[in-house]
């Protein structure tokens, strides 16, 4: 594939934000003359956005901010495409076969009517998850989830994914922290233990896990000490200091997040803490203005970027897909990690490429090949159904225990983004020139509507399956 050719932009790129455009003018008190007037044109064509009719265009989005000083951020369809994905894949039930909408439908009712779509997919997650309990038995998950609802932890990674992963809070907090430190611009990992004992009197220890402990951190109150275990990277211990600094120096910043947040139980509110300070973690080992500057610099290089913060390649990739401060975005990504049986165990998305709830992901994705080459980076181009397609580089990781007895971790990790922003990925230098087709992949074999792929595990969920008993074919079903 030519990564310098970009298809011309299909129906899915407009903006249709009807909504979004008459409340600007309703906070001015205008009426629709008045504001089409400022906006350069017909009170029809302004009726036709407003309705959603017709897509708000460039000239007008560019009037918004001239006129009105609105951040364009507000219309940026990020929102509306993962609302429209979570849509999508629940109406792909069996359930309603025959009566699904088109996909301009899902659109037009997550333009006009985002709440009733929302409230649409909490109730088929809840359907979902009741079904399945009575289908499967399964006492484990009946203990954790008696009333149908989403796990703790499930509310915790769809609260962090409807939030953009930006918690914009910490990390101004965090980098605000950082000028406080004797060499802000040098590796940060080494001076926030010395910040810890300074401002908190918290010594960090060095200690080596027994084999049968799996414990990476804890701390003690009493002896105002954090022990860590002595096995683990320098990057990963300076990871673990970062977060105990984040949960005593943020902590009613964290708590105030926390008890804000839209969650159901205590026990997802403890799970948020610990993904917040987390995050105050990863902001404060790479901070982001300084941290933006050194990505564009160098073409998202990951391994140049580890070696200027002292952070591993796993938190140069997580921390490069939660650049997304209103006025200083950077490059959309999508951050994936899979552990050796494909379960994804980290995701987020800040492109349109949207991963699937329920199942695993597509086996044609190169992230699955890479979780068996530990250290060896791969890079494929590949498409999605909608016909948008990605530079995708992922890589396996190996985080070792420290001991014979104690199995290491294998992992691997994938960062995209959209072949449009292919000149600022360094990765994507590898397919310049190739006159291969990008790999077309689907979120999951549930909801894809390939027909022909010989990997595919089961067929769509939203389709009618297909057998012949006179001929066999790689996958032995065809549907309609």
């Amino acid at each position: 594939m030519a990564l310098r050719r970009v298809a011309p932009l299909a129906r899915a790129d407009k903006i249709f934000a009807g909504n979004r455009l008459r409340a600007v003018r309703e906070r001015h008190g205008l009426s629709q003359g008045a504001f089409a007037a400022r906006l350069g044109v017909s009170v029809s064509y302004l009726s036709q956005m407003e309705t959603d009719v017709r897509p708000i265009t460039v000239s007008v989005l560019l009037a918004l901010g001239r006129e009105f000083a609105v951040d364009l951020s507000e219309f940026a369809q990020d929102d509306a495409s993962r609302l429209a994905a979570d849509l999508r894949e629940a109406l792909a039930d069996p359930l309603f076969a025959g009566h699904a909408p088109g996909v301009q439908e899902i659109k037009r009712m997550v333009s006009q009517a985002p709440n009733l779509a929302r409230s649409f997919t909490a109730l088929h997650q809840a359907y979902r998850q009741l079904n399945e309990r009575l289908q499967t038995m399964d006492e484990a998950i009946s203990a954790n989830r008696p009333d149908g609802h989403l796990l703790p932890w499930e509310e915790v990674r769809d609260y962090f994914h409807y939030r953009d992963n930006y918690v914009g809070e910490l990390d101004e907090a965090a980098e605000s922290l950082v000028q406080t430190l004797a060499n802000p611009e040098g590796v940060i990992g080494p001076q926030l233990e010395t910040l810890l004992q300074e401002r908190h009197g918290i010594a960090v220890r060095l200690r080596a896990a027994a084999p049968d402990d799996f414990t990476m951190r804890r701390y003690d109150p009493q002896r105002r000490e954090v022990i860590i275990d002595a096995h683990l990277s320098p990057d990963s211990r300076a990871f673990l200091v970062a977060h105990q600094l984040a949960l005593v120096e943020f902590a009613p910043l964290i708590d105030a997040i926390a008890a804000a947040a839209p969650l159901r139980t205590e026990d997802a509110r403890q799970i948020l803490r610990v993904g917040l300070a987390n995050y105050a973690a990863g902001a404060l080992l790479m901070p982001y203005g300084r941290f933006i500057e050194a990505a564009r610099a160098l073409r998202h290089d990951v391994e140049q970027l580890q070696q200027q913060f002292g952070t591993s390649f796993e938190q140069v990739c997580h921390r490069l897909s939660n650049l997304q401060r209103p006025g200083a975005r950077g490059v959309p990504f999508f951050f994936v990690r899979v552990d050796m049986a494909g379960n994804i165990t980290k995701r987020h998305s800040a492109t349109r490429l949207q991963f699937a709830r329920y199942g695993g992901t597509c086996p044609l994705w190169v992230v699955h090949e890479a979780v068996a080459l530990p250290g060896e980076i791969k890079v494929q181009a590949l498409e999605m159904p909608d016909g948008v397609r990605y530079v995708c580089m992922a890589r396996g990781i190996i985080k070792q225990s420290g001991s014979f007895l104690k199995p290491a971790r294998r992992y691997a990790v994938a960062l995209g983004c959209e072949v449009t922003y292919a000149s600022q990925f360094i990765y994507a230098a590898r397919l310049e020139g190739s006159t291969a087709a990008p790999t077309p992949i689907g979120a999951s074999c549930r909801i894809c509507p390939r027909e022909r792929c010989a990997q595919r595990a089961f067929p769509p969920a939203d389709r009618r399956t297909l057998i012949d008993l006179h001929n066999r074919a790689v996958v032995p079903y065809r549907f309609e």
